[in-house]
């Protein structure tokens, strides 16, 4: 069996700090502003806070560009009104895990503003240069994640530096190994001040092929995934990572590892492997686009669990998987996965915890998803603010590639901005978030959902996430029962078992707007229901199921 740990049973409540709550006026969430909703938090039941980067930074990216790791962005506070949040979550049994980018640093960091100096000058190596093919030519044809090459000339030094996000986002260069000290030396920095993780960005792409050919064109691009992604040196720097600095204190990691299959996860994040203890997979929030990443559709059920049940069944006893249905870069989950439409919101937003919370892994709330926040209903391009949403339409419709009418669907549905909007703590003027002009609109339907409306409603999502959070604490089978799906072949429902020991648990999901007949399997007949979202019983053979509807069976003979 798989060995015990605290953060196996956490629940992880991750905040976008710009977004969750203003405490002095200016429109921007800052670090004082969630100080003052831990108890909210408390309430819930959560036990760990992953925060978004508060580093300083100049906010290309929304923090994902820093110019200092150890200083807080100006716009959140100070290190000292961060200490003030570490201690106060601590006091309360929360602990906190950190952003930590490191495969990119901001343009205006320190070391880049040395290393772009001079060709001799020594922090050069810390980023990736190259000299163009010609003096109009980057080195390869790489675009980057943004839009535009992933190649950026630089004057001073007739040179191009590598950028995979953002131009203001340089590549730092792993195999140096003085960077790797720069940043190990970092977080051993973090780890004193007492925090309890950290959460990776693109780790697995901080290690680069020495060659950089030309890429497969996709789109306007040549592809630089086959060689910047899961590169030649990403195990042993990460072993070298946990060996220096993880392995010294009693924290939780957790890597973004774009395109992580199964067999890659087990190295990454192995029970014996020595270097994280989970990674955020994304077959299921990145196979259904329609142009690259943008769509408005939605994935089938039967794709949905066959991506979902390969991952509990191939990491089951040799890695742990991380539960999510949204972050800051995927669209509202209640959007995107079940029905937003008012009579049907509430429901399927309980639905959908019920699916991802009795599955085996370490479950993400993203801020906002316990009250059943939807999408934003765009209007206009001007309403965005992620770099991008924004380059992505300048590059599908300004030049004409795809029409306005063709995009704009898709662009609405999966822009980041979705997840980005103020939190909605009640039903005052902008939601409760600020008292000023938020920095990103607040979404209109704040006076239906909001945190006050919902903490008072005992049958509201917020108590239902609440109770699953609890149930959670309560039975380890929830925890460490192996995961198996019945019913593969459905369109309409996610069925699937928990085994642990003599107990056993049923969990059915409805995905459907209309009515499904649903047989009991019949070792769950008379079966106690742990959860349910309807006042619907189960004491029959078959079940005629609402739509939406999700309840959790615990077999008789299993004592709770």
């Amino acid at each position: 069996m798989t060995k015990k740990t605290w953060w196996k049973e956490a629940v992880i409540y991750q905040i976008y700090p710009r977004s969750f709550m203003d405490s002095n006026g200016d429109g921007i969430g800052d670090i004082k502003g969630i100080t003052s909703r831990l108890d909210y938090l408390k309430y819930l039941g959560i036990d760990v806070i992953w925060l978004s980067p508060v580093y300083k930074s100049p906010n290309d990216d929304n923090g994902y560009d820093i110019n200092d790791y150890q200083a807080i962005m100006d716009e959140f506070g100070t290190m000292e009104d961060f200490d003030e949040l570490l201690a106060a979550a601590h006091e309360r049994g929360i602990r906190i895990v950190m952003d930590l980018v490191v495969n990119h640093t901001s343009d205006e960091h320190k070391w880049f503003m040395e290393s772009r100096k001079s060709k001799i000058n020594e922090y050069r190596d810390y980023y990736i240069w190259r000299e163009g093919k010609d003096p109009q030519t980057p080195p390869n044809n790489w675009g980057s994640c943004f839009g535009g090459s992933a190649w950026q000339y630089d004057q001073a030094t007739d040179m191009y530096y590598l950028h995979l996000f953002s131009k203001k986002q340089p590549d730092l260069n792993w195999d140096n190994p003085k960077v790797r000290q720069e940043i190990f030396d970092m977080m051993a920095w973090w780890c004193d001040k007492g925090i309890d993780g950290f959460r990776m960005d693109v780790i697995s792409m901080i290690s680069k092929t020495k060659e950089m050919p030309d890429g497969e064109i996709s789109g306007l691009y040549g592809n630089f995934e086959p060689y910047c992604v899961h590169g030649p040196n990403v195990h042993k720097y990460l072993q070298e990572m946990n060996e220096k600095v993880l392995s010294k204190y009693d924290i939780m990691t957790v890597g973004e590892t774009s395109g992580v299959t199964t067999e890659l996860a087990k190295q990454y994040a192995g029970e014996d492997t020595h270097e994280l203890n989970m990674v955020f997979q994304f077959e299921h929030v990145e196979s259904d686009g329609k142009y690259g990443k943008w769509t408005d559709r939605k994935i089938p059920l039967t794709t949905l669990k066959k991506i979902l049940s390969r991952w509990q069944t191939e990491l089951y006893n040799t890695a742990w998987n991380s539960l999510y249905w949204n972050n800051h870069d995927q669209p509202r989950a209640v959007s995107r996965f079940g029905d937003d439409r008012p009579e049907y919101r509430k429901i399927s937003a309980k639905m959908l915890a019920t699916c991802l919370h009795m599955m085996q892994g370490t479950p993400y709330i993203y801020q906002g998803e316990e009250l059943g926040m939807t999408n934003y209903p765009f209007k206009d391009p001007e309403d965005f603010r992620d770099i991008e949403s924004i380059q992505a339409y300048k590059e599908w419709c300004a030049n004409g590639r795809i029409s306005h009418e063709d995009f704009w669907p898709c662009l609405r549905f999966k822009s980041r901005d979705n997840a980005r909007t103020p939190v909605q703590w009640d039903d005052t003027e902008q939601a409760g978030f600020t008292s000023g002009t938020p920095w990103i609109a607040v979404n209109p339907n704040y006076r239906e959902i909001n945190a006050k409306k919902e903490t008072a409603d005992p049958d509201s999502i917020f108590h239902y996430y609440k109770k699953l959070i609890s149930l959670r604490k309560q039975n380890p089978i929830i925890v460490y029962g192996k995961y198996e799906l019945l019913f593969k072949d459905s369109e309409d429902l996610f069925v699937y078992t928990r085994t642990l020991e003599n107990k056993k648990l049923l969990v059915v999901c409805s995905f459907s707007d209309r009515e499904t007949a649903f047989p009991i399997p019949e070792e769950f007949i008379g079966a106690n229901c742990m959860i349910s979202n309807t006042e619907n019983t189960y004491d029959t053979q078959t079940v005629t199921l609402r739509p939406y509807e999700a309840f959790v069976l615990q077999k008789p003979d299993s004592p709770q």
